[in-house]
């Protein structure tokens, strides 16, 4: 069972087909990609090559389906038309949509039950689109959601701030498509208060300013709660990952020409309601000018509620397997020193549930799509007894560099470089089980 048809989720089904065995993916939208599609007005800093699974390709090939070109850079849209549908749509039936994952445990035993727990087969719980409930059974549990339907808050602590879901009508978690009329004048000519520190927010400041000169009167106000540093913007025209630099220094232009005012060490505590718009307060005391919008751009979690009956081994910080937190803690690692993982640091308690893909990094971010390949590849060659390709994880990864996300350059030529496409430089391949990589780390 997989849940969850996104670019991870369908990589699983596409690699059991491989091995022989039957999937069945559960989406809960009436797509494929459901998440992916909201975002498909951004473009990825990853290029093609780097974006589509190799049991994936050959599941797809006799379908008359050909790769786009390697070296160029999707939109969301993009790489869900052109891949993850047609790859979804090669699948088949063993993709069922609008069916919600409600619930996973052991058949007849909950959490606390001992006998005889691990010859049980998982029961899966599900909402279909009807409104109806089914129960499903499976012998092993690949949950690929995600964590696009949880994005983290405002307030600092991690949880909302005081009267943030009040204003909800006001306040967005998504980098707001301006192309779509509705959304534009939502913006234009506003002041909207720009919530986040990472490369959503370096996107929406930079589409905020692109806004600005077309239309007076809008203005950006980015709140960070930390100052400004050398590494603010990110490595600039000195990034090997050329995209990431050009989006930091579109986010930089916008504070310098005026179009967005930077706000430092601004902890929110509060939302408030001036009349019509919306004052935000820090833990100390300050309060900003009113705005007019507030877009929360602070990361994203893990919905771990349907696996409450399942013993999950988790990190108490990042909310990610015990033993792939260590590698993945962004208070200790980059994302160029994340090593290639497998089914061994993806494992629970709970013989035969993983989670991959973006949910396996729980809070953690810059997250990979070739990673979550690899983490499935990993997994379904354990599922299937052979073990010692379950352990030997290799993976092909670009050197450093944030090689998740998404940014602005439309121009194939802005995301270039001469040190080669994909992430960042020239890639080396790496290999599981043999200690620290000896020349370059992966994301």
């Amino acid at each position: 069972m997989v849940v969850g048809a996104g670019p991870v989720g369908l990589a699983a089904a596409a690699h059991l087909v491989e091995r022989g065995i039957e999937p069945l993916v559960l989406e809960a939208g009436a797509s494929a990609a459901t998440a992916v599609r909201e975002w498909a007005h951004v473009r990825l800093f990853s290029p093609w090559a780097e974006v589509t699974d190799p049991a994936a390709e050959k599941l797809l090939a006799p379908t008359g389906w050909t790769r786009p070109d390697g070296t160029t850079y999707p939109t969301g849209g993009d790489w869900a038309g052109q891949y993850l549908q047609p790859l979804a749509d090669a699948l088949g039936d063993q993709v069922r949509y609008g069916a919600t994952v409600t619930g996973v445990a052991r058949a007849g035993r909950d959490r606390i039950v001992d006998s005889g727990r691990e010859e049980q087969p998982f029961t899966v719980h599900i909402r279909t689109a009807d409104g109806g409930e089914e129960r499903i059974t499976a012998r092993a549990v690949i949950d690929a959601s995600g964590t696009w339907s949880t994005p983290g808050p405002m307030g600092a602590n991690g949880l909302p701030a005081l009267g943030e879901r009040t204003a909800a009508d006001r306040v967005s978690y998504r980098v707001p498509d301006l192309k779509d009329p509705a959304v534009r004048a939502r913006y234009a000519g506003r002041r909207t208060a720009v919530v986040g520190s990472g490369a959503s927010a370096f996107t929406a400041l930079a589409l905020l300013a692109d806004l600005a000169k077309e239309e007076p009167g809008t203005h950006a106000v980015w709140i960070l709660r930390r100052g400004i540093g050398e590494a603010t913007y990110g490595g600039g025209e000195a990034d090997q990952l050329p995209a990431r630099g050009a989006l930091g220094l579109r986010a930089k232009a916008a504070v310098e020409e005026g179009h967005a005012s930077a706000v430092t060490g601004f902890r929110t505590e509060a939302v408030e309601r001036d009349d019509d718009r919306l004052v935000l307060v820090a833990e100390d005391g300050r309060r900003l000018d009113p705005v007019d919008e507030v877009i929360v751009l602070t990361g994203f979690r893990p919905d771990l509620s349907f696996l409450s009956e399942l013993r999950l081994g988790l990190d108490e910080r990042l909310e990610a397997p015990t033993a792939l937190a260590p590698l993945i803690d962004p208070n200790v690692h980059s994302c160029g020193t994340v090593y290639p993982h497998g089914v061994k640091e993806l494992s629970h308690p709970e013989q035969g549930v993983y989670l991959a893909g973006m949910k396996s990094y729980g809070r953690a971010p810059t997250f990979l799509a070739l990673t979550g390949y690899e983490q499935v590849r990993s997994i379904t060659a354990a599922l299937a007894g052979d073990h010692e390709a379950a352990e030997r994880v290799e993976l092909t990864l670009p050197e450093t560099g944030v090689c998740g996300g998404a940014g602005l350059f439309d121009e194939p030529g802005t995301a270039q470089s001469d040190e080669g496409g994909g992430c960042c430089a020239a890639p080396a391949t790496l290999q599981i089980g043999t200690g620290a990589p000896a020349a370059s780390g992966g994301c």
